[in-house]
Order: structure tokens, then sequence, then C-alpha cells
């Protein structure tokens, strides 16, 4: 009798198709020749963890190479971040004085510009504005690029000199570059196309203002063309005048909004909150303790002060402000007093480092005056401003680069003065005032230039009058910003 003999039955290896989630991967890594074997397998699970050893090696390496962190060092860069928050905290300012200065039916579009243009600005400073701001000459004194991105190595040298690190720096330049761009957002508000405005923001905060901050903060021409140094201390002219050139051509451009003047006779607009708009102009001022004192790029005794001659601006701008728009309409304007801050601050940002407590208070004062009359003589010339962002940042950005030139001092040196009226001669004056209108030229012409091209590119840049009669928000975004709340569209 024979006993048949069976053959043990053959596993068949399931496909791809037919493995799990958890199989699914070492099926696909046998399939690959030499990666079959169990031997390979082992092998190829060995690779994690060489890569982490010698990722631990490279840091245990550049650990070893790197001195011991000072207190200094620490300090400066822990106070830069703080003041970097706080710069960025403004663009809540901006977005609240915008929407709650404008109607209602545009606020969504408003605070939609606002809160994208920052992601952008950051983007496009990453990219190329910080390396054209602070790269290595390329023209002498007038252009520098160092190529793309930037190199965030901490060197040994930084440590030890208790220097900034450089993300640190660059997350602080960003900002600024951010509020440049936001500025030009109040100007044009109301009636310009979403995406047009996003990509004249790409464009002046990959170039145009970085070129232009070059000039001073990068050791450009303007720091070489006399005896004295051009001073911009936290960028009254480079940061704020830029922002507001920038958009007052765009303005020009675009022409006033609808309903903005009747039979050749100003008509006013009012805003539809302005309880956001006093908030925004609080928030501002905060947020204001990081852009100036900020600037000293250290933590050191000169902090509190330049901190205190921007608190004295700013309410010496809202006693100006106030106290006019009290003789000239016969009654407080609340908008006036938001403007009036804000107009201090710019007026002593440039100076805050170089102005005594007084001065600072009688700077922003006279910033407070100005900027009442220059709304005035803004809609008297055509020029349809919504939030005064003109007269804000551009008018005041250069009375206050200017105002050093008429009784600066070298507070941080040797205290001697530096301006016209204090003793200090007329050359300081001079050289403020060929900044100022290096800044203005530069960014007028290459602002035209831009929004032209834009312009041509996608078929203008202001909506059409359907849309501006309906609302941005619901002809840019489909959305409103007080949906269910609002009977008025207004």
């Amino acid at each position: 009798m024979t006993t048949a003999f069976h053959a043990p039955p053959v596993r068949r290896r399931k496909t791809l198709q037919e493995a799990s989630l958890l199989e699914g991967p070492m099926l696909l890594l046998k399939s690959i020749r030499g990666f079959s074997s169990n031997r390979a397998m082992t092998w190829l699970a060995c690779a994690p963890l060489a890569l982490m050893g010698l990722g631990i090696f490279t840091l245990s390496a550049k650990a070893e190479e790197l001195p011991e962190l000072s207190a200094a060092f620490l300090a400066n860069n822990l106070w830069l971040l703080v003041a970097t928050i706080l710069v960025i905290f403004m663009n809540a300012g901006f977005a609240m004085v915008e929407a709650g200065m404008c109607r209602q039916k545009n606020a969504v579009n408003i605070l939609a510009k606002n809160l994208f243009v920052f992601a952008l600005a950051v983007t496009a400073y990453w990219f190329v504005g910080y390396s054209f701001m602070y790269g290595d000459a390329a023209i002498d004194g007038w252009l520098y690029f160092a190529g793309f991105f930037f190199d965030p190595t901490v060197t040994a040298e930084t440590i030890s000199d208790a220097g900034l690190v450089p993300t640190v720096d660059f997350l602080f330049q960003a900002a600024f570059a951010g509020t440049a761009a936001t500025i030009v957002s109040g100007l044009v508000a109301e009636r310009i196309k979403f995406g047009e405005f996003v990509i004249f923001a790409l464009v002046l905060t990959a170039f145009i203002y970085p070129v232009a901050g070059s000039w001073e903060w990068n050791g450009g021409w303007l720091n070489s063309v006399g005896n004295v140094e051009f001073i911009d201390f936290a960028g009254s002219s480079i940061v704020h005048s830029v922002g507001a050139w920038a958009g007052l051509v765009g303005a020009m451009l675009l022409g006033p909004r609808i309903g903005k003047y009747v039979d050749g006779k100003v008509q006013a607009i009012p805003g539809h909150n302005m309880s956001i708009a006093t908030l925004g102009a609080l928030i501002l001022w905060i947020g204001w303790y990081g852009f100036n004192p900020g600037s000293q790029l250290a933590m050191d005794q000169w902090v509190p002060y330049v901190a205190v001659t921007t608190t004295l601006g700013a309410a010496g701008g809202a006693i100006g402000a106030t106290v006019i728009s009290t003789i000239t309409s016969k009654k407080p304007d609340l908008t006036m007093i938001i403007n009036g801050i804000l107009a201090g601050l710019v007026s002593v940002t440039a100076g805050c480092g170089n102005l005594t407590l007084t001065g600072s208070w009688v700077a922003g004062l006279v910033g407070g005056i100005i900027v009442v009359f220059s709304v005035a003589a803004l809609d008297a010339a055509g020029i349809d401003d919504p939030v005064g962002a003109f007269s804000v940042h551009g008018v005041c950005g250069v009375w206050g680069t200017l105002v050093i030139g008429l009784w600066g001092y070298d507070v941080q040196g040797d205290g001697s003065p530096l301006g016209l009226l204090v003793g200090g001669g007329v050359e300081q004056l001079g050289i403020q005032a060929l900044g100022t209108a290096a800044y203005a030229i530069w960014t007028v012409v290459t602002c035209y230039i831009a929004w032209q091209i834009i312009g041509a590119l996608f078929g203008g840049i202001r909506v059409t009058e359907q849309e501006e009669t309906e609302g941005l928000d619901i002809g840019e975004h489909g959305m409103e910003a007080y949906a269910g709340f609002s009977t008025i569209n207004n």
C-alpha cells in the first residue's frame, strides 16, 4: 500500500493592490532589487539611526565651537524678539483703524488686505528683499544683493559680541517691510482690486522698499554724501514715507471714490465703526514700543529713553490735532484725535534717539497740527485718502525726518547739538532734506512704473462701478462683515 505524498501548499505573495496600509511599504521595498533579503532590510533599518547620529554629532560639533551664551547676548536677542512681536501686532491696529474709518460694505476687503499683506511681505522679504537691503554691494552705496534667502547660521563672533542672531534680525526687519506695505492699503481703500493690490505689495516689499532702506541702514550713499550722516532712527522716511508715497501714486491713479466729490465739493464719507478705529489706534501706540525702542537693536540704557520720547510724541500729536480740529470744526473730531496720535508717533520715529524729551513732545505737537491741515489740503487737491494715511505717514514722515535738523542732538553720543535752531548749523538739516527728497523721488518713480505695468497686465487696478457701489466685500470676496446683524448698506 502506498501513501500519496502531498506537497505543502504554496503561499501566494500578496500584490500591492491587496496589501493593507501597514503591509504596503514593506512590499514596495521588497519589490526593489537589492532589498528583498532580510539582511538588506536590517541594514536599511539602521539608516535612520545613522542619520540621527550624524545629526547629533554635527550639532555637538557646532555647539562645541560656540562660546557660552552671555547675559548680554540673551538680553539683546530676547528684547528684539519681543519688539518684533509688538511690531507684527501693529498689523491688527492698522486693520482696525482702516476698517473702522471706512464703510461697512468694504470691511472684509480691508481686513483681508491687512491680514494677507503681512504674509506676502514676509515671504517676499525672505525670498529676496532682505538680500537687497542688507546684502553685499553690487553698486556701492546704491544697490546691494547677497543672493536669495539669507544665512541663519549663528557664529561664535555673534555670541562673543552679544550681537543679534540672523533669524531674529530678519524677523524684525520683515515686520518693518510689512508696515510699509500696510500703509499703502489705507490710501487705496474701497476701490482697488484685491489681486492687483497683492501683486503691488509683493513688488514693494521685494524690491522698492529694500533698495531704499539700504541707502541708510546698510551704509549706503546717504551715509557718505556729506560730512554728517543722514539720520532716520526707526524709519519716518524709510518705512512711513516710502509706504505713503507708494500709496499716494496708487490713489492718484485710481481716482476718488464714487460720491467723494459732488459738483466739485468735497463730501464727507464717514467711517462705520469708531470703536474699532479707536482700539486700533491704541494697538498701534502700543506696537510702536516695538517699532522705536526695538530699533535700538540692543537691550541697553537707551531703550526706556526711546520709549519715553515715543510716548511724548504721541501725546503731543493728540493734543495738537485735537486743539486745531476743535478750532476749525468747532467740535473735537475723534478721527483727528486718532490721526493726531499716529502723526505724533511718526513725527518722532526718525528722531526718537536724537531728540530731547521736550523736543519730542514739540515734534509730536507740530505733527498733530500738520495732519489736520494736510487732510484738508489733500481733499481740496482732489486726492481721496480715506483714512488720512498720506497725511499721517507721508507728510509727518517728512516732518519727523527734518525735525532732527532743526532741534536734534547727539543724545546717545557726546550730547552735541545737531539741529540748526540749537546751534548745530545747517548741514544736518540739509542732509535730512536730501534724504526725504531722495526717498520721495525713488518711490514715486518706481511705484508709478509698477502700478502702470500691473494695470496694463490685468485690465486696470480699480474695481467696476457696480462692485464699488455694492461694496468690495461682495464683489471681491462674496461675503459680508456683519451678515445678519446689519440692515443698512452704507
